[in-house]
């Protein structure tokens, strides 16, 4: 079984340039286990466990979503946590959730929903995963961090060509993400 998901990948300049940005985070000292700039990303579509014999009609259900959709831009800019910025357990770089964007997430949900996958109801909140709290902190913790977000300027235009199938390797240390297939769009 691979754990797999489709995913916006970022340039590896954009990436290096907004993990600069938002070393000040880094450097607080919250109980946070920070994401490698190498892993950022945006999901798409979690698919979860699935077995490697899927993978041809997965191709082909990015490639049907993919095909609707030229190529377009959106900008990146501004952190945010999720639940709340008092209590995070996700810190994450926000993604600018445009028509073209929404449209091809919409587009994947459909073409995957034939082939089993669910689709997901929850507004679609397109972000950028900088960490994840390492245990319930308490709001105390994280009492400086609206302070630290006032100093930060992260932000970037990335173009978007493609979609990619990621699978996901779990280990104590965190997740380690590799490019199983890339599809281009229009």
């Amino acid at each position: 079984m691979m754990r797999l998901f489709v995913a916006l990948n970022l340039p590896e300049d954009v990436r290096d340039a907004l993990h600069e940005a938002t070393a000040p985070l880094r450097e607080a000292g919250f109980p946070v286990r920070w994401v490698e700039a190498t892993s950022f990303h945006v999901t798409l579509k979690f698919l979860g466990w699935v077995a490697p014999e899927r993978l041809a009609a997965i191709r082909d259900a990015m490639t049907s979503a993919a095909a609707n959709s030229r190529p377009f831009e959106v900008q990146v800019g501004g952190i945010g946590a999720f639940p709340s910025l008092r209590r995070p357990r996700v810190l994450w770089l926000g993604v600018e959730a445009s028509p073209p964007l929404r449209g091809l997430k919409q587009d994947l949900e459909w073409a995957f929903a034939p082939l089993g996958f669910e689709r997901e109801l929850r507004a679609f909140q397109p972000h950028i995963t900088l960490g994840r709290t390492v245990r319930d902190a308490g709001a105390g913790e994280f009492r400086a961090l609206e302070t630290i977000l006032g100093h930060i300027g992260a932000h970037a235009r990335v173009q978007v060509r493609e979609i990619d199938l990621m699978q996901s390797h779990l280990s104590p240390a965190g997740a380690r993400y590799e490019r199983i297939a890339s599809v281009p769009l229009g």
